[in-house]
């Protein structure tokens, strides 16, 4: 692999990284379902335990976007991305920001990896594991910590 194409695919990723905030801002299920694979995996942050496959994982996005009046806004920090010839990953640190149906406000940062399969010539997530610190004195989990 050469620098170029190593450049260009890391650039392709972000893009698909940018996609996927921008799925949460528009609270866009169609937008998120065009940058996974239809077997994607995904190691969510509400329950079961895994998502297989588009159909089964679209149902927390659907109920995310309903819980949330307005726009969810996000920061990406600490971003690295590992690219090979068809594989590559990405870890980062995420804030998310906005207003749920009930007028709570809620900001708070969790962990995000996710799995790229270049398929077709284009990067898909097939697998991607969302996160946040627990506190296991109290079973709960905690959500005002920050970088």
């Amino acid at each position: 692999m050469t620098d170029t194409t190593g450049s260009s695919d890391e650039a392709q990723i972000r893009e698909v990284i940018h996609s996927w905030v921008a799925a949460f801002r528009n609270r866009d299920v169609s937008a998120a379902k065009a940058i996974h694979s239809p077997d994607t995996v995904s190691f969510d942050i509400v329950p079961p335990l895994r998502y297989i496959g588009w159909d089964s994982y679209r149902k927390p996005w659907e109920d995310t976007f309903d819980g949330f009046i307005g726009p969810i806004d996000f920061e990406i920090r600490d971003l690295v991305i590992t690219v090979g010839d068809d594989m590559a990953f990405s870890r980062s640190l995420n804030r998310m920001m906005g207003t749920m149906a009930d007028g709570q406000k809620t900001d708070f940062w969790f962990r995000w990896t996710a799995c790229f399969q270049k398929i077709g010539g284009r990067w898909l997530i097939v697998h991607d594991h969302t996160s946040v610190p627990t506190d296991f004195g109290t079973g709960t989990a905690v959500l005002d910590l920050a970088p």
